[in-house]
């Protein structure tokens, strides 16, 4: 087989859909055969079932796909890129086959394993119920051990479902062995209890409920671990969800609606207040204010006019516009944003459970036990049955019960708590590196501030009034559609009814004006009230550069030829920012401002809420690079924010946390979703990821110690079957117990 080499060029790259891994030794196998074709170099990750492959020729995307299937699992090519998302039908859910092996396998586990531990409800016959009830159990619920276990034995390795395959078709083996040919299908037979197998030969021995509930309790924890994975990749989706459907194009001066992803480059289509803007390009006609927050970042809506560039999926917050398409499709920044999120989710490493990471050493030894302790037994006189059960002991005793329970289990009740203070933690990856973690980047707009624009003072000229300026500038703004217009007037809320206004008209990109008590009353930048001949007086001019210089939109009000007042607006903090700030210092956590408004405000925001380092004025794909360059700083890296732009940083971060009131991207390509519009919440949650590892961690611990310390028990004869099924029933009660004290788990006074 040849071997891997340093690839000096490999100009193509694909993305495959990986089918069949049941575990993290499972992608770290297919990765290996891949690395070793001339020309490829790959990425596997378990979590999001995905493969990512740079190579170069002669090599093709068939040649990867065969090497995968030769390896034992499923590859599929990517589909052909669309334009445009599309209504197609939803594949069928994954988990459905899974959760109806699940619920079957309990429905005839339970009464198998009470019949089993209650000598007194053995009635006549009860053994043969067993076994009709059981046997589907390990042969139906167990089938994807099994088959899994196959594809592992053909390439020789061994994982945890080799060792659950072992065992319970051992423990069904040996049962249908004794009720046929033993003793143990004898009319009235009850169990045998023996603490050791030198009170019997095994021939009136069965271990159903052993195998029932081994088969039962891994295939839960199964259950459990695809349904956190289960939304892998629907990031991606949400963020193309996100553009406009459909498009009002101008052809022949009429305007027609089409799907999106019929427009062309060059098109010319209309985008009325309230609509997204369909694709990226160019103001051709009209002047409005953008919200563009969602993929920008910026707090303060942007001005265009004719010539201004806009960004797809930006909302018109005011006047109509026609604009002409300068992207369309992929090309989008919409579109391109969504890649960056693919790329860093894929290049996330996969986690590797504890279970998994030494699997590759425990099973074989396990397996060898058995061996051995069949040989040793058979070797010293004492017969067949006795050597079968010993080794059955052997093989049961390590069947990784408590392991399969020890993830899900803490993951179940950490889960259920988060839930309950407003934290929802999508999966044992979210928790692998939040004991590492030294550094917490901020989003500001929506995060550590309210990413919602108010009034924040009124400073009236020399003479005039405070309410005075206020009403009239409010009057005049109750015009207006602009959000700006909205934090004034919302301000202006005590004072009472406003006057209507008369003549209003917009200035585009400098204010509005009109008439309000038949005053003309202009409101806007200062240029706007100098170039319509008002007087800027020194004290009015001195708050609007003191306004500005404190991070906020500084707004002139004037009439009857003077500017009278200075309205401040800005995107307010939020009351417990500040606390959040001083707890995350306390968890040993740098906080870090990230955000993509201007230099000033950001420092604002930081000072007041306790933040040192601020990086201000970057794009999406400039946050990327950020996270990344502090994670190449060897800092391990948490981030929380709640918009598009913030989504492909959040999967790119070692710990991504998202505000539920922010974005569905946002929330999809995050680790942990903070319900409570809250960033209080952002300390709760990683104190509770915290806990819930360590319970994750412990309970794997004391699962491998009760292996360990019963291993030598069976081998040596001082372990009946059925004893070690009891056994390991108490290691998975303990484990349980064990994460239930999550329960406990109390927020931040």
């Amino acid at each position: 087989m040849s071997t891997s080499r340093p690839l000096t060029s490999a100009p193509h790259r694909i993305e495959l859909a990986i089918s069949g891994m049941t575990c993290a030794s499972c992608a770290s196998r297919i990765e290996k055969k891949l690395n070793r074709m001339d020309g490829v170099q790959a990425s596997v990750n378990y979590a999001t079932e995905k493969a990512s492959v740079s190579y170069a020729d002669p090599v093709t995307a068939d040649d990867l796909v065969a090497t995968v299937e030769k390896t034992g699992y499923g590859a599929t090519l990517p589909p052909p890129t669309s334009a445009a998302p599309t209504a197609a039908a939803e594949p069928t859910d994954p988990l459905t086959a899974l959760r109806t092996r699940l619920w079957v396998s309990v429905a005839l586990s339970v009464p198998v394993i009470v019949l089993a531990m209650v000598p007194a409800w053995q009635f006549t016959y009860w053994q043969w119920l067993s076994l009709t009830l059981a046997a589907p159990v390990v042969v139906y619920g167990g089938l994807p051990f099994h088959r899994a276990a196959l594809v592992n034995l053909r390439h020789g390795a061994a994982t945890m479902d080799t060792l659950v395959s072992l065992g319970t078709l051992a423990a069904l083996g040996w049962s249908v062995w004794a009720l046929f040919l033993g003793t143990a299908g004898t009319p009235g037979m009850t169990h045998p209890f023996s603490f050791d197998i030198g009170r019997t030969d095994g021939a009136g021995n069965i271990y159903l409920e052993a195998a029932a509930g081994v088969t039962t309790f891994i295939l839960a924890g199964r259950y459990f671990e695809a349904r956190a994975k289960r939304t892998a990749g629907s990031a991606l989706r949400a963020l193309l969800e996100l553009g406009a459907r459909d498009v009002s194009v101008l052809r022949g001066g009429v305007e027609t609606r089409i799907p999106v992803d019929q427009l062309a480059v060059g098109d010319r289509f209309v985008v009325r207040p309230g609509e997204k803007i369909a694709t990226d390009g160019t103001v051709e006609e009209g002047s409005s204010a953008v919200d563009a927050s969602l993929v920008t970042g910026e707090s303060v809506p942007v001005e265009v006019a004719t010539g201004d560039a806009v960004i797809g999926g930006c909302v018109n917050a005011g006047g109509r516009l026609v604009v002409t398409a300068t992207r369309v499709g992929a090309d989008t920044q919409l579109a391109q944003m969504a890649r960056l999120v693919e790329q860093a989710q894929s290049g996330k490493a996969a986690a590797q459970r504890l279970a998994d990471r030494i699997s590759g050493v425990f099973v074989p030894i396990v397996i060898a036990l058995a061996v051995g302790t069949l040989g040793w037994w058979l070797g010293n006189g004492s017969g067949p049955a006795a050597a079968f059960t010993a080794a059955v002991a052997v093989l049961i005793i390590a069947c990784p019960c408590a392991l399969g329970l020890a993830t899900p289990t803490a993951l179940l009740v950490g889960t259920g708590r988060g839930a309950q203070l407003g934290i929802l933690i999508k999966g044992p990856e979210a928790l692998e590196s939040t004991r590492r973690v030294d550094t917490v980047v901020l989003d500001k707009t929506g995060t550590v501030t309210t990413g919602r624009m108010s009034l924040i003072g009124v400073t009236p000229a020399q003479g005039e009034q405070h309410d005075e300026v206020l009403r009239l500038a409010a009057a005049l703004e109750n015009g207006s559609e602009h959000p700006l217009a909205h934090a004034v007037v919302a301000g202006a809320a005590e004072i009472g009814e406003l006057p209507p206004v008369t003549d209003f008209a917009n200035v585009a990109g400098l204010g509005v004006v009109g008439t309000v008590d038949g005053r003309e009353v202009l409101l806007g930048r200062a240029r706007l009230l100098r170039e319509r001949g008002l007087v800027v007086p020194d004290d009015v001019a001195r708050a609007a550069v003191d306004a500005e210089a404190a991070g906020r939109t500084a707004v002139l009000v004037g009439w009857d030829g003077r500017a009278r007042g200075v309205l401040a607006v800005a995107d307010q903090v939020k009351p417990t920012s500040a606390e959040a700030v001083r707890r995350l210092r306390a968890l040993g956590l740098k906080p870090v401002l990230l955000t993509g408004d201007n230099a000033t405000v950001a420092r604002a925001v930081a000072a007041e809420v306790g933040v040192d380092e601020v990086i201000a004025e970057v794009l999406p794909t400039e946050k990327v690079e950020v996270v990344a360059r502090l994670q190449g700083e060897g800092r391990v890296v948490a981030m929380v924010g709640d918009g598009v732009n913030d989504a492909a940083a959040l999967a790119q971060a070692d710990l991504g946390l998202a505000m539920g009131t922010g974005t569905d991207v946002a929330i999809e390509a995050s680790d942990l979703t903070l319900v409570r519009d809250d960033l209080l919440a952002a300390v709760d949650a990683i104190r509770l990821a915290r806990s819930t590892l360590g319970t994750i961690k412990g309970n794997l611990f004391w699962a491998f110690a009760y292996n360990v310390a019963a291993l030598p028990l069976a081998a040596a004869g001082l372990l009946n079957p059925m004893i070690a099924g009891a056994a390991m029933a108490f290691s998975s009660v303990f484990v349980v117990a064990n994460s239930l004290r999550l329960r406990r788990f109390r927020q931040v006074a």
